[in-house]
């Protein structure tokens, strides 16, 4: 099956909320790709949003 087949079947309230969803999407990347490269930042998985931070291999959780 198709992805249109299967938005076909949804009711009309569904099939707007895949679309706003689609565009809030669409408009975060395109706002992560406006955003300045950071430069000596960390590597890995954002801290703030895992809640561990690490430095020099020593993990701290708040």
């Amino acid at each position: 099956m198709t992805d249109e087949t299967l938005q076909s079947d949804l009711p009309p309230a569904a099939r707007r909320a895949l679309a706003e969803a689609e565009d809030r999407r669409r408009a975060a990347e395109k706002a992560a790709k406006d955003m300045p490269k950071e430069l000596g930042g960390r590597d890995g998985p954002e801290p703030v949003r895992f809640g561990d931070w690490e430095k020099k291999g020593i993990a701290i959780d708040f």
